[in-house]
């Protein structure tokens, strides 16, 4: 897959099916869309393509923009698995939000050699989103290109959308988001040095330092599966919260990521370690005594031994 920032980088040879969306998360909607414009345009001979932003629109548009369900790193890694041929990664600025549906598409034209335009029923374009689905029928018209409305995927009796997602992991419910997903919720981030109170209890945990614009789950216990480049990978029990048995200070984001690693003994600092959400366990809370927390901790490594053997990837 040949990734690019400006659409004039393409030089296609042939004829592109194109579709454009922010796909964060690359849930199983947006799985759908990819997959089927994927196997359409290589069945005639054309270029597939996907069309994504970077920063996030809503960090343009809103003072509030959403938390990332994925960086734009892990998004191109998803895309290249669907077999996409391009990914235009755009920047988004004024400019573009400035930019008339009917421009754009002549960009995608002059550019991708647009045949055919692959979209959601509440797909919008340009500025003051006048290029709805009806609107680009008519233009594609006009412009020799057609549009291919793909239905929305439902997931436990609701669509699939990356908002509902972020909704899921706020409230610690994994089993719906990773439904949503169609794979486990990942957290990358840097293994940075933390008090080392784990290791004095005979817990030792890996501090992950995320990117400060990814969505950390609830506080909680969970069990996951976390994934090293120079250790491979491993079952581990992972808390989020602010370790009020400790007091600990909170990092900047009021939360602490720990993971201990089942069965590792390792250094792991500034590695990148990648967690994968399996399961939540429970809440955090404080105890009484440290006797009765390393007791609470041994009970939650036991647990995830337990869930994960059942759920090897």
């Amino acid at each position: 897959m040949r990734v690019v920032h400006r659409l004039n980088e393409t030089d296609l040879a042939s004829c592109s099916l194109v579709t454009v969306g922010v796909f964060d998360g690359v849930h199983l909607g947006h799985q759908r869309i990819i997959s089927g414009l994927v196997e359409a345009a290589h069945s005639l001979g054309h270029s597939a393509v996907a069309i994504t932003f970077d920063p996030h629109p809503a960090s343009v548009l809103t003072d509030r923009p959403p938390p990332l369900l994925t960086t734009v790193g892990e998004r191109i890694d998803l895309l290249e698995h669907l077999g996409l041929d391009t990914m235009a990664i755009l920047p988004f600025t004024g400019d573009v939000v400035a930019t008339t549906a009917a421009a754009f598409v002549e960009d995608l034209i002059r550019h991708l050699r647009l045949a055919e335009l692959w979209v959601g029923p509440d797909f919008t374009l340009g500025y003051g989103q006048e290029g709805d689905v009806p609107y680009l029928r008519r233009l594609g018209i006009a412009r020799g290109f057609s549009v291919r409305v793909i239905d929305p995927v439902v997931w436990g009796g609701t669509i699939v959308r990356s908002s509902r997602v972020r909704q899921a992991l706020r409230q610690g419910d994994i089993e719906q988001a990773n439904g949503c997903l169609g794979r486990n919720y990942r957290l990358s981030g840097v293994v940075v040095r933390g008090r080392g109170l784990g290791r004095t209890i005979g817990v030792p945990t890996a501090n992950i330092s995320p990117p400060p614009s990814r969505l950390v789950p609830a506080g909680g216990v969970y069990a996951a599966w976390a994934h090293s480049e120079r250790w491979g990978e491993h079952a581990a029990a992972v808390n989020i919260g602010t370790r009020p048995t400790f007091a600990a200070q909170p990092n900047e984001q009021g939360l602490t990521v720990e993971a201990h690693l089942l069965d590792f003994d390792g250094d792991l600092y500034d590695d990148v370690l990648k967690v994968d959400f399996v399961a939540r366990l429970r809440d955090e809370r404080p105890y009484p005594t440290l006797n009765a927390l390393v007791a609470q901790l041994r009970h939650d490594i036991a647990h995830t031994r337990a869930l994960l053997d059942n759920k090897r990837p």
